[in-house]
């Protein structure tokens, strides 16, 4: 429940930090600048990127966590362990990398 609490308060913060980003432009030339949607892009995709590093951070402290507690359970095994946990790392680090390529392909 705690987690849940600090991870909606962080959601919050955000929120409210993005704030400014709606604000009115002072003059003309801010206006039409603001029309662009080129910040906002910016921003979701940074959200966006976020978001999957996030995931990606999770998923390899889990698969860390697991190859860790397999190798002590199991010490004839780890060789086994540690090549599966490898390539575990390898495909959810090339998962984080097509985010970021996506990310500047489409900004």
């Amino acid at each position: 429940m705690k987690k849940i609490s600090l991870f909606a308060m962080a959601v919050i913060g955000l929120m409210l930090a993005a704030v400014p980003v709606l604000a009115q432009p002072a003059n003309a030339a801010a206006e039409s600048a603001a029309a662009s949607s080129a910040g906002l892009k910016a921003i979701a995709a940074g959200i966006g990127f976020a978001i999957a590093v996030f995931g990606g951070a999770l998923g390899q402290s889990r698969i860390g966590a697991a190859a860790c507690e397999g190798a002590a359970r199991n010490p004839g095994a780890a060789g086994k362990i540690q090549v599966m946990m490898i390539l575990g790392l390898a495909l959810i680090e090339s998962l984080v990398l097509f985010a970021l390529v996506i990310v500047f392909f489409k900004t």
